[in-house]
């Protein structure tokens, strides 16, 4: 198979195509990233010579670009993870989120339909979402399948869209499509905007934790590698049309996973105990803040037999040994520096 991953620079989608390319080497992964703030080349350092990876600098808001790709690798599947995905700054600027989320999403639909369209035999579009698409919950309740969309921020609106865009296409062009809606990632290669990096850096640096409201919203979290294991068992074996809801069973309140980070923190840095949580400052609140997520893959379980193979408070401890053991490559994602990698790299081709 030849496989076109967009966003596979990115946090999730970086160990997407790592995984991919590790577990089928007879699978040709074609690597498509706009390499803005977040897609980072040096994430996918231990695997850029394999001679089954490609990468293309490309941006998929450019239809006729994604037409003249497809026509030319002649991909079998799309894993769609292009995105931007951060909800402070898709409420600084909305129409970027539209642009990118919605009608990148869109061109890239057009091209594999345009395609695939003699022969959709074999094929197949994966498209990752997000929860944030099903709004917020209260104190009970879930997120399943079946849930109501009720998007909160432009970010998750533009999911929402984008969502709706695939499963059109579906039913009304027969577009082999899968969905999958996912709960909050962490782990390795993180940009250090997202909590759980961001606090790792500042309480390295000893720098304030800023803390919306009280901490009190809640947040179901999911380890990035169990999260591309199910990318991998949905897009082999999910059923067209389907949306699959993949979650990390692991619901933490903001103030308790700080304190449970600045633990561990204090642990590997030696520090007195209690120390880092000194360093927690309560901001305003986020305009729009949903209070609570929490996502139901019982589906998932018992369809595909994805279970996540890790507890949070182990995938913490991983993940924060990952960034203090590569604490060049915070630093030269945090001063701008690893932009420079693909000039270096590919430059020259």
């Amino acid at each position: 198979m030849h496989i076109l991953v967009t966003g596979g620079a990115g946090f999730i989608g970086s160990h997407v195509v790592r995984h991919f390319l590790r577990n089928y080497p007879s699978y040709t992964i074609t690597n498509l990233d706009a390499l803005t703030y977040a897609g980072n080349l040096e994430n996918l350092r231990d695997v850029e010579s394999l001679p089954n990876y490609r990468f293309v600098k490309g941006d998929i808001t450019d239809g006729d670009f994604l037409r003249r790709l497809f026509q030319e690798h002649a991909f079998d599947g799309v894993i769609h993870l292009a995105a931007e995905s951060h909800v402070d700054r898709s409420i600084a600027s909305p129409t970027e989120f539209v642009v990118t989320n919605v009608l990148g999403t869109v061109n890239l639909l057009n091209a594999a339909k345009s395609f695939w369209q003699s022969d959709l035999e074999g094929k197949r579009f994966y498209h990752i979402s997000t929860d944030e698409v099903y709004g917020s919950l209260g104190k009970e309740g879930i997120f399943t399948e079946q849930t109501p969309y009720d998007p909160h921020s432009p970010y998750s609106a533009s999911k929402a869209s984008s969502d709706h865009f695939v499963r059109a296409y579906h039913d009304t062009f027969a577009l082999p499509v899968v969905i999958s809606n996912c709960s909050n990632n962490y782990g390795a290669c993180q940009f250090p905007e997202k909590l759980i990096p961001l606090f790792i850096n500042n309480i390295r640096q000893n720098k304030p934790l800023p803390v919306y409201g009280k901490g009190e919203n809640v947040r179901d979290w999911l380890w990035v590698e169990d999260h591309a294991r199910a990318i991998d068992v949905i897009f082999h074996r999910g059923k067209n049309g389907e949306t699959y809801n993949i979650g990390g069973h692991n619901e933490w309140t903001n103030i308790a996973l700080i304190r449970l980070l600045c633990r561990i923190m204090d642990e590997k840095l030696g520090r007195t105990a209690g120390e880092s949580e000194q360093l927690v400052t309560y901001v305003t609140d986020r305009a729009g803040h949903d209070l609570r997520y929490a996502i139901d893959s019982s589906k998932l379980q018992r369809e595909l037999g994805w279970v996540p193979s890790i507890s949070f408070e182990k995938g913490l401890e991983l993940t924060v040994e990952w960034y203090l053991a590569n604490q060049e490559w915070l630093d030269n994602v945090t001063s701008g520096g690893y932009q420079r990698y693909y000039e270096e790299i590919y430059g020259g081709r």
